[in-house]
């Protein structure tokens, strides 16, 4: 596989301690509706395609398909649902058990049989059982949803994020020598569950953090480690501004 990346990492290593820039485009993900997902006890078969990288609902990601295994489960895939469960896998700690379901919505077949595709994070799920491992691996999942947090000021905190945001990019930018400027409306009419798929799929360069947050069934206690991240960010880069200010050319 090889996966195509338009945007900047946010964080280039583990304690996000060098920024490049941030570039937010929530336009991909829901708009502010309501979804109506599979019931959380319901249990599938969905084939996997274990990657070194976290898919969160409602982001894309383009993927381009080499490895002869994975060229068959396309082959699979384009005569019947065109959907398979991206998980986080690395050397060390192994294959994740939660993931998300990629969609594909545009694919193109190349000369020498390799895909290049643009697929869509849907629903997350729990693997349950793996039924095969070759020629790739097919598991059974049940789907997992963020539980109801009646009594948590949701709006709130994803305003609170947001905030958070706009400052990292504001500073981010001013280190970079671009022009600062307010930053766009980030939430883009996005209810807070989509709005903290949103702001973990920025988090790019640190999947083990962004592999905990999909994990999380708590859409409040998600938007509370992502705003601790950010105010970490965002010392991080405020000190880094001040030096700047003191030493111009360092």
């Amino acid at each position: 596989f090889q996966a195509i990346f338009n945007s900047s990492s946010l964080f280039q290593s583990r304690r996000f301690h060098r920024l490049s820039s941030l570039r937010c485009f929530a336009s991909s993900f829901p708009e502010k509706r309501h979804p109506y997902p599979p019931q959380s006890d319901e249990s599938v078969r969905l084939p996997l395609f274990p990657l070194p990288l976290v898919l969160f609902p409602g982001a894309v990601l383009p993927l381009q398909i080499f490895e002869f295994r994975y060229r068959i489960m396309m082959h699979t895939l384009l005569h019947t649902d065109l959907r398979f469960g991206v998980i986080y896998s690395d050397p060390v700690g192994g294959t994740s058990d939660v993931g998300c379901v990629g969609d594909i919505f545009k694919h193109e077949r190349l000369v020498d049989d390799r895909f290049f595709l643009i697929c869509k994070g849907q629903e997350r799920f729990r693997v349950t059982n793996i039924v095969r491992k070759k020629p790739y691996l097919v598991a059974e999942v049940n789907w997992l949803e963020d539980r109801p947090s009646s009594d948590e000021d949701l709006e709130g905190i994803a305003d609170e994020v947001e905030s958070c945001m706009k400052d990292v990019i504001r500073l981010s930018n001013r280190l970079n020598g671009k022009p600062v400027k307010e930053a766009q409306d980030l939430r883009r009419n996005l209810f807070p569950t989509p709005f903290s798929f949103f702001v973990g799929s920025t988090f790019e360069g640190a999947p083990k953090e962004q592999q905990a947050l999909l994990e999380l069934e708590d859409t409040a206690a998600r938007l509370r480690r992502e705003k601790g991240t950010l105010r970490n960010t965002l010392n991080y880069l405020s000190a880094a501004s001040a030096v700047k200010d003191v030493f111009p050319s360092s």
